[in-house]
C-alpha cells in the first residue's frame, strides 16, 4: 500500500451535494511546500501506479474507467501525458471524444462509450466523454437537431432524463467490477486567458490553438452552470466526481495521480495464485532448465 498525500474527501462531490464552482479554489492546496515537493509526490505515485496496474492486469478481475472533463486548456492532455507515462500500454487505452459522427448520432448517446469501456484487467481514459451530451450540447442545444430524438416537453426534462440514464449506466459498470473515477479540472477564467495567449504567442504551440475556443470562452457562465448541474446529479458514492484545482498544472497532476493510485491500492488486488499441485512441480521445472545450461 502506498502513502498518499491527498485527502480524497477534499475534492470529492458528495452525493446530493450542491456545487458552486465560483466558491471552490482553482489554486494549489497546502499539501506541499512548493512545486518541487508536488513533482516528487507525482513521481512516487507513478511508481505506485505501475505496480497496481500490473496487479490489475494480472488479476483480470476488475477494471478502471477514468473520465477527464474541464474547460478548454484545463490540462486534460497534460494529465494523460504526465500521470500515465509509466503505465504499460498493453493495459491502457485513451479515447478522445470529439463531435459525434453520423453513425454515433443515429444511436443513443451512451452507445458511443460502450465500445471503449475497459475489459477486465484494463484501464480506459476518456478525454472528455459521454458527459458532453449534458455539457456542450446543453450550452448549444442546436446540436440536438441532428439527433432525431423522441419528443420531449422541455429541455430541462431532457437533461434530467440524461442524468438519470448516466447514473444507471455508471451503476451498472460499478456493480460489474469497473471503477468509475471522474475528474473535473477546475481552472479560473484568468488562467484560461493566459494559456490561450501562450498558445497564440508561442510558435511551437500554435497547433494547439483553436479559434473556436474563444467563442466558447464567451459562454463561461453557461458552461460553469452545466458542469455544476451535471456533477450534482451524477456524483455518487460508487462513481464520484472530484473537483481538482488546476491553475497550477503540477498540483493537478499530483492530485489526480494520488487519487487514482489510492483507489487502486484500496482494491487490494493480488497476483493470481498457483495451485498447490502445480507449485509442487516447479522444483522439477527449475532442475530441468538448469540442466540445459550444463
Amino acid at each position: 500500500m502506498g502513502t498518499h498525500r491527498f485527502d480524497h474527501k477534499k475534492f470529492r462531490v458528495k452525493e446530493g451535494e450542491s456545487v458552486k464552482l465560483s466558491k471552490i479554489s482553482t489554486k494549489a492546496g497546502d499539501e506541499f511546500g512548493g512545486k518541487a515537493q508536488g513533482v516528487e509526490s507525482l513521481e512516487q505515485d507513478i511508481l505506485s501506479l505501475q505496480q497496481t496496474q500490473d496487479r490489475l492486469f494480472a488479476s483480470n478481475s476488475r477494471s478502471l474507467l477514468i473520465i477527464l472533463q474541464g474547460m478548454d486548456t484545463s490540462g486534460k492532455d497534460g494529465i494523460i501525458r504526465h500521470v500515465f507515462r509509466g503505465i504499460n500500454p498493453q493495459g491502457c487505452r485513451v479515447c478522445g471524444f470529439r463531435a459525434p459522427n453520423s453513425e454515433e448520432l443515429d444511436h443513443h448517446f451512451l452507445w458511443r462509450p460502450m465500445r471503449f469501456l475497459p475489459p477486465k484487467g484494463m484501464i480506459s481514459i476518456f478525454n472528455r466523454s459521454y458527459y458532453e451530451e449534458v455539457l456542450v450540447v446543453r450550452v448549444h442545444p442546436k446540436f440536438l437537431d441532428a439527433q432525431n430524438l423522441m419528443p420531449y416537453k422541455k429541455l430541462t426534462d431532457l437533461w434530467k432524463r440524461r442524468y438519470e440514464e448516466i447514473r444507471m449506466f455508471e451503476k451498472t459498470l460499478t456493480e460489474s467490477g469497473t471503477s468509475v473515477l471522474k475528474f473535473y479540472l477546475h481552472i479560473s477564467r484568468d488562467e484560461q486567458r493566459k494559456r490561450l495567449l501562450e498558445r497564440l504567442e508561442s510558435p511551437d504551440k500554435h497547433w494547439k490553438f483553436n479559434a473556436g475556443d474563444l467563442a466558447e470562452r464567451k459562454l463561461w457562465k453557461e458552461y460553469q452552470e452545466a458542469f455544476e448541474d451535471a456533477m450534482e446529479a451524477t456524483s455518487t458514492k460508487a462513481s464520484p466526481w472530484y473537483v481538482i484545482p488546476a491553475d497550477d498544472k503540477w498540483y493537478a497532476r499530483a492530485a489526480v495521480a494520488d487519487l487514482i493510485s489510492g483507489h487502486l491500492d484500496s482494491l487490494d488486488l493480488e497476483y493470481p495464485k498457483v495451485s498447490t499441485e502445480e507449485l509442487a512441480k516447479y522444483s522439477g521445472y527449475v532442475a530441468e532448465l538448469k540442466q540445459e545450461s550444463t
